[in-house]
């Protein structure tokens, strides 16, 4: 699997995650697990950037 693609994946994987963390927190009134869940979700947008400029940039 190029890096690129293996950037994407782990990016949406990530992403989602975090918004499943997120909404447990929001859900069980746990301001942790909700600020966890915003910066996994932030970081899997990152890397799925990165995955994208890769793909672009032909690596």
């Amino acid at each position: 699997m190029k890096s690129s693609t293996k950037d994407q994946a782990e990016g949406t994987f990530h992403k989602v995650k975090g918004m499943i963390k997120e909404i447990a927190g929001k859900v069980s009134s746990n301001a942790d697990l909700e600020g966890k869940g915003k910066e996994e979700k932030l970081a899997g947008k990152v890397q799925e950037k990165i995955g994208e400029l890769e793909k672009t940039l032909g690596k």
